[in-house]
């Protein structure tokens, strides 16, 4: 029989927006203080009580399944979007599945002040929120009864933004059609799509080369952050003079090297360098 689930993580996609280092690791792999991403998830879930956990896995999954120790991987061939990823889990969860996405860093999640306000509203589907912080992501709006109003839709309680927490009832679940799918499609459906506003808390969307640069150096620049300007997997050996460099898993650039702008890794027995 199939064990039930309490935590999910997504950890499914292409990293398209990676760009090169998608062709080393899936995003929820790659690490920050030596902790794959899909790891600090699962310790966010596990604090707020989740004992079984699973994630979905699509690229490079043989490389996600090396990180997931104590997590069930749930394979992908096809890919089923930021909602339709949660089939894996209809059917298997009794009360209420904790989800995360797995491409963000981020510490004392407030999951217990969603899951109190997702009890206490009886929601089909709660987000937890914060303040939207500016920059490129969509708002979202709440209607006076903080339920979580459609794409585009402007209503008296927001800008927030959404920070990949969710609680997700079986009854959600019992509305995902087969094959591919998303919330914004899901949503007319929802009889209660709660948003929770929560306080700002320490976040990151590691969603970019950028955004992995630039995390190294402000969570962990004693580790993936000591050389200042790039970003160094721990296996890596970095050596020469670079600057906005990627060193993946078993990166060692000769020694004489002047270099900018690259993602090394090792694969074979060889070092590759690709364009970041």
């Amino acid at each position: 029989m199939t064990e039930p689930l309490d935590g999910f993580l997504l950890a499914a996609g292409l990293g398209l927006r990676m760009g090169a280092l998608s062709q080393c690791l899936p995003k929820p792999a790659w690490t920050l203080r030596g902790r794959p991403l899909l790891q600090w998830g699962a310790e966010q879930l596990r604090q707020a009580g989740a004992r079984r956990l699973a994630c979905n896995a699509h690229h490079h999954a043989d490389r996600l399944r090396a990180v997931a120790a104590g997590i069930e991987i749930c394979e992908e061939p096809l890919l089923l979007g930021g909602a339709g990823g949660l089939l894996h889990a209809r059917g298997r969860v009794t009360s209420e599945l904790l989800t995360w996405n797995a491409d963000i860093w981020a510490e004392a999640v407030p999951f217990g002040l969603l899951r109190e306000r997702h009890r206490a509203a009886c929601a089909t589907l709660s987000w937890l929120l914060v303040p939207h912080p500016g920059g490129g992501w969509n708002p979202v709006w709440l209607d006076a009864a903080n339920r979580v109003l459609p794409r585009g839709v402007v209503g008296p309680q927001g800008p927030y933004h959404f920070t990949g927490a969710a609680v997700w009832s079986p009854e959600a679940l019992a509305l995902l059609p087969e094959g591919p799918s998303e919330v914004t499609e899901l949503r007319p459906r929802l009889p209660l799509h709660l948003g929770v506003v929560a306080e700002p808390f320490p976040w990151r969307e590691v969603g970019t080369a950028e955004a992995l640069i630039q995390a190294a150096a402000e969570v962990a620049p004693e580790q993936e952050g000591r050389l200042p300007g790039c970003y160094l997997h721990p296996t890596a050996v970095p050596s020469g003079r670079l600057t906005r460099c990627v060193l993946g898993p078993g990166a060692a650039p000769p020694p004489a090297l002047t270099d900018g702008g690259a993602l090394w890794f090792e694969e074979h027995g060889n070092q590759v360098r690709l364009g970041l």
